[in-house]
């Protein structure tokens, strides 16, 4: 086929982009527009200049993520040492206010193994009646298994007051010989705050009202840093319930809180939190349930 029957037909099919393709493609080769080879080859770069002008320019404006939501607060506890007083004067006017700042900071790390309650009957008509089911015991052994493997050194495990979460923590309990259980009515499972997007679960205002100010009470108790008094890092286990735990993980991490439903979470699975000395936090699993087979996994 000729170059002319060629050039047209590229006009008709792919547009004028092809069209200085192919011109810049014929002119390097034979002088198309009517130049000799010399001048085709001359005019080689300026025609690729136009080939660059017309392909978007790549910038990394172009390809980063603008940044989004509020810079990170460090002192999201309230327990950042720079902005604490702790109300106490200073005996002499000559003692060293950087030597007491540095007396007062975190030294250890602390560890939060949060632990979603085990399957249990969705058919009880009372907290009471909702009792594991027998894959759910089998799924609290498992979760037992796998913290005792873990090899930690735990220090309390903490759950929640429903049956499920307390049936559930004293399975766990039997692999962890030594570790004090302590029962907490704050733990119990709500409506945190009202999701985004929304869902027709709970409507009336109150339930977000009641459940969301005990939920962030909870999350006040147990989610910060290390007291300065404490010298070594700490392994902390809580047994609760999938609206809490997500809505920890978005509090912990300075996530938008109303995204707590966008996550899922299998019945004994584990979310470890990490919270550094200078209160950075670090989610190390969510929902890891990895140490179950297949045919033991659910949601309910």
């Amino acid at each position: 086929m000729s170059y002319r029957k060629t050039f047209q037909l590229i006009c008709g099919v792919a547009g004028g982009s092809a069209v200085l393709v192919f011109a810049a493609a014929a002119a390097d080769s034979r002088g198309y527009f009517g130049e000799r080879r010399e001048e085709a080859a001359g005019s080689r770069w300026s025609r690729l200049t136009v080939l660059r002008a017309a392909q978007p320019a790549w910038t990394p404006a172009n390809h980063t993520p603008a940044p989004s939501g509020h810079a990170w607060d460090v002192n999201w506890d309230k327990r950042d040492p720079s902005v604490l007083s702790n109300g106490k004067k200073k005996e002499s006017a000559t003692e060293d206010p950087s030597s007491e700042q540095d007396n007062g900071k975190p030294k250890a790390t602390r560890n939060i193994l949060l632990i979603r309650h085990s399957q249990y009957n969705l058919s009880g008509n009372s907290d009471q009646e909702r009792i594991l089911t027998p894959l759910g015991r089998e799924q609290a052994e498992l979760t037992g298994q796998r913290l005792a493997a873990l090899g930690l050194k735990y220090d309390v495990l903490i759950h929640s007051s429903m049956a499920r979460a307390t049936e559930t923590a004293n399975i766990i309990s039997k692999h962890l010989t030594g570790v004090e259980l302590v029962r907490c009515d704050l733990l119990r499972e709500g409506a945190p705050i009202e999701p985004v997007p929304p869902v027709t679960h709970w409507k009336p205002d109150a339930v977000y009202h009641e459940d969301g100010a005990r939920i962030e009470a909870a999350f006040r108790r147990y989610i910060h840093r290390a007291d300065p008094k404490q010298k070594e890092d700490s392994y902390e286990i809580i047994v609760c319930h999938a609206n809490v735990i997500r809505y920890f993980v978005c509090r912990a991490l300075q996530f938008p809180p109303e995204g707590w439903l966008r996550m899922g979470l299998n019945n004994g699975s584990i979310t470890w939190l990490t919270i550094r000395p200078s209160g950075r936090v670090a989610l190390r699993t969510l929902g890891d349930a990895g140490f179950m087979p297949p045919d033991k996994l659910t949601r309910t």
